[in-house]
């Protein structure tokens, strides 16, 4: 399939999702949707709560705390005691403590930062019982902390945002789960593996070769890891691997599943708020960005590798293959990229440290935005809706206007809040980065020197930092150093921002609506798209410009042009 025939099938696929996806998680979580009755309710009776109950924005936000924090700690005892448990044919042993923290906190944030080979490191219990668990669980919390805040717009003097244990369990049974299954069949059928067979070895008696082929539970983990906008691969190969992504139709229901959920609920915004213009005008801002930065990293990739041609060879008809499966080619690995980076899932079907310096140029600041555009499962959502009340706000100040959103009036703590959740992950990734590049011990990770290391360090932190997961991987993450500093932009870059947004859930349940007047800034027309866009795109050039300038905009202008 050609480039343009697979946007062309991408749109239509998400206009679908948008559609039918976004108004099935609407009545989902608004208790429309009962057809796993019989499942829900003993799950409900299992933890000991009751669905009929609300929580206050505190108790959402503990009862958030509480979940992730035991999640944390189961999924750390399991790769600690590895050696011993079942589902381990490899017999792999324990892994080690620092590595083990890394990894339990980056699944447990949605990040699925990955500073180990899969295959080697990780016995099918831990795959399965503690990677791919998380892959559900995370995506879950991100969605219910989006479905929270939109419940806070379209309340009126409410003291309450919901039951996160109820949207829990809801999104996991009634959105993940089905999805995920159905998906994984067609994976399966396309070649991808699924198995508790063990490793397979092969010898080949002609040259007198021997070889151990890895194998797994590969499928179920693989579609989770797309819909949840994971990202963690079970081989180290990510989604390059065959054995993972298969062929041209796993590869382009990757892309789809990726970006489904997080099109999907700006629909569900729209539906719960009242106005599926609303829901419109959020996607629209997210279609601009996306088109933009998709048109940067294709046109980069689709270009001859200026360190190729530097090493002799000047004819490359089909652009950028450095570091790229043959079965994808430039373009299509572009988009791949770009899906991956502009939501929060990281993972990959070729390796980004090859990229142009342009095209690593798109994936970097694609994240850098705040992935808004779609964004991560849930924290595309309510990251978009922090720079939408930004944008009234500003709005407001060029009429001398109280700004208004959804009919409710944005006053001091509402823009307090969507400023600091704005702004966590910029000033936690130029710290992190800059304490990198101060102590030996981070400047070593990278093997690659001048421009390009700065480059491999700051997108380590800003991946991160995002949750997203992806790397220049010519940094070497797995030390001592970098398992431990990485954890807290892990945390930070998720924690940070969830508590804000659900104290904003609470502040805006508890006002009143006001009616529209003449003087009302309408948010559901083109103006408000431009507006929002621009925000977005000034907040992330104002705070990352000087940064993204040492990095891969020094190494393009090194090979004298941008293009």
């Amino acid at each position: 399939m050609g480039f343009a025939w697979t946007i062309v099938a991408l749109v239509v696929a998400l206009a679908i999702a948008w559609r039918f996806l976004g108004s099935y998680m609407a009545a989902v979580f608004e208790g429309r949707v009962r057809w796993l009755a019989a499942v829900e309710r003993p799950a409900y009776h299992l933890i000991g709560v009751d669905p009929e109950s609300e929580q206050s924005w505190q108790r959402y936000g503990a009862s958030l705390i509480v979940f992730s924090a035991v999640a944390l700690a189961v999924t750390y005892l399991i790769f600690r005691l590895q050696g011993v448990l079942p589902f381990n044919p490899q017999h792999l042993p324990a892994v080690t403590p620092a590595l083990a923290w890394n990894t339990s906190v980056s699944f447990v944030t949605n990040t699925n930062w990955q500073a180990y080979p899969g295959e080697t490191t990780m016995s099918y219990l831990s795959q399965m019982g503690s990677l791919a668990v998380q892959n559900f669980a995370s995506a879950a919390v991100g969605i219910a902390v989006a479905v929270a805040l939109i419940r806070g717009f379209s309340r009126k003097g409410a003291k309450t945002i919901g039951n996160f244990w109820v949207d829990l369990v809801r999104c996991t049974l009634y959105v993940l789960l089905p999805i995920a299954f159905a998906a994984a069949i067609v994976f399966m059928a396309q070649g991808a593996l699924q198995t508790l067979g063990g490793p397979v070895h092969v010898h080949d008696t002609l040259n007198g070769a021997s070889q151990v082929i890895p194998r797994g539970p590969v499928a179920s983990q693989e579609v989770i890891k797309q819909l949840g906008t994971n990202g963690g691969g079970f081989f180290n190969a990510n989604g390059a691997d065959p054995f993972e992504n298969p062929t041209g139709l796993t590869n382009f229901l990757s892309i789809v599943l990726i970006l489904c959920i997080p099109v999907g609920l700006t629909c569900t915004f729209g539906k719960m708020a009242g106005s599926v213009r609303q829901g419109a005008a959020i996607l629209a801002v997210m279609a601009v960005l996306f088109g933009g930065w998709l048109a940067i990293a294709s046109v980069s990739e689709h270009q001859a590798d200026p360190a190729v041609a530097a090493a002799g060879l000047t004819s490359q008809p089909a652009g950028n293959m450095e570091g790229k499966e043959v079965r994808f080619g430039d373009t299509s690995s572009a988009l791949y990229a770009t899906a991956s980076t502009q939501t929060s899932t990281g993972s990959v079907d070729s390796a980004e440290d090859s990229y142009t310096p342009m095209g690593g140029f798109a994936v970097l600041t694609g994240m850098m935005l705040g992935e808004v555009s779609p964004g991560g499962v849930g924290s595309g959502l309510y990251t978009i809706l922090l720079f939408a009340i930004i944008t009234v706000f500003i709005g407001g100040l060029m009429v001398g206007r109280t700004p208004e959103y959804l009919g409710k009036k944005i006053q001091a703590r509402e823009v307090k809040l969507a400023a600091f959740g704005v702004l966590v992950m910029p000033i936690v990734v130029l710290i992190l980065t800059a304490i990198a590049v101060s102590v030996p011990a981070g400047r070593i990770g990278p093997l690659n020197a001048g421009p390009h290391a700065f480059s491999e360090i700051l997108y380590a932190f800003t991946s991160v930092t995002n949750n997203n997961g992806s790397a220049f991987a010519g940094i070497s993450a797995n030390t001592a150093f970098y398992n431990v500093i990485t954890t807290f932009g892990l945390l930070l870059g998720r924690f940070a921002i969830m508590v804000p947004v659900l104290a904003l859930a609470g502040a805006l349940a508890a006002k009143q609506t006001v009616a529209e007047s003449a003087g009302t800034f309408r948010t559901d027309q083109p103006m408000f798209v431009g507006l929002c866009t621009g925000v977005v795109l000034i907040v992330g050039a104002l705070t990352f410009f000087p940064a993204v300038s040492l990095g891969p905009i020094v190494e393009q202008l090194s090979h004298g042009r941008f293009f």
